[in-house]
């Protein structure tokens, strides 16, 4: 795109800036205990403020009571679809959310009717990453309950044209500090270690510099058996990231110890995965310098 012509579309691009993206939208379900419930079930949360008579709903599920599912609000405007219509004829035909923003005003609770009006808050000029080249789109969303505001949503994607797969392009490195050094040493040696706090034995994973049930800042570790099930999972298809081939499965391992890690599935085709499979730890090298636990479907689950 010539220097004038991305001006010139840059500027169609930014006239969609204040318009709205959906206007008296209403929540598909009033706030509910069983949404609740399966929030903090996936999320390990076991805040008592979140059950009982007095149950509040978790602050950062203000996203999930406003979305729409496969069949969209009555509220939806055309703008937004405009907008990622320019952005598709101009070639940057992938998307990948970038960040989310929330302000809470009140708890919601259960039997809460939640509206809302959505705005295209902004779009960037035209930016360049490793991703590939494209734009920044910014949502504000602004949550009510009966009239009062409750919330605000910020959601911000990034549309872009994909940058050409470089041959034998390698993985990203893992970033290592001096919180999970220990961890990635462990690696390799081909454990899996997890930290235990050494005031009340908590067990913790991810690492962390301090136990989060006590405070307490010392800890040693455990070497995990690496038996574990697929408490969750996700198929990736997009964005097509170098080095990786999608589509594959990550999975939200929950290993016979009890704490969680989140790591890639193998042994089975991506769409064999299923909550509940049995699998087990081992390290699969990437190149010469990476490698990592991954966890693979044990014989005879997903066939």
């Amino acid at each position: 795109m010539s220097g004038g012509g991305e001006e010139e579309f840059t500027a169609r691009l930014k006239a969609y800036e204040g318009r709205p993206a959906a206007v008296a939208g209403v929540g598909k379900d009033p706030v509910n205990a069983p949404m609740i419930r399966h929030w903090c079930e996936a999320m390990g949360d076991t805040s008592p403020a979140y059950t009982g008579p007095d149950a509040i709903a978790p602050p950062t599920m203000l996203q999930a009571w406003t979305m729409g599912g496969l069949s969209g609000h009555s509220g939806r405007t055309e703008a937004y679809d405009e907008l990622l219509g320019l952005l598709d004829e101009a070639g940057c035909t992938s998307v990948v959310a970038t960040d989310c923003e929330q302000e809470y005003l009140r708890p919601l609770r259960p039997g809460d009717e939640v509206m809302f009006d959505a705005v295209i808050e902004s779009v960037s000029d035209r930016k360049r990453t490793k991703l590939g080249t494209g734009y920044f789109v910014t949502t504000r969303m602004d949550v009510r309950v009966g009239g009062e505001p409750v919330g605000t949503h910020r959601f911000r994607i990034l549309k872009y044209a994909p940058a050409r797969r470089k041959p034998g392009a390698r993985r990203p490195r893992p970033v290592i500090n001096r919180d999970n050094a220990g961890f990635w040493e462990g690696v390799g040696r081909h454990q899996l270690l997890i930290q235990r706090c050494a005031d009340c034995g908590t067990l913790r994973f991810p690492w962390l510099p301090g136990c989060n049930a006590c405070g307490c800042p010392e800890w040693d570790t455990v070497e995990a058996s690496g038996e574990g099930t697929v408490h969750s999972y996700v198929v990736m298809h997009h964005p097509p990231f170098p080095a990786f081939d999608p589509p594959y499965a990550v999975g939200l391992i929950e290993l016979a110890e009890g704490v969680r890690i989140v790591s890639n599935v193998t042994g089975v085709p991506y769409d064999k995965v299923r909550i509940g499979m049995p699998v087990r730890l081992e390290f699969a090298r990437y190149d010469e310098e990476l490698e990592l636990p991954v966890f693979r479907a044990q014989d005879g689950d997903g066939g």
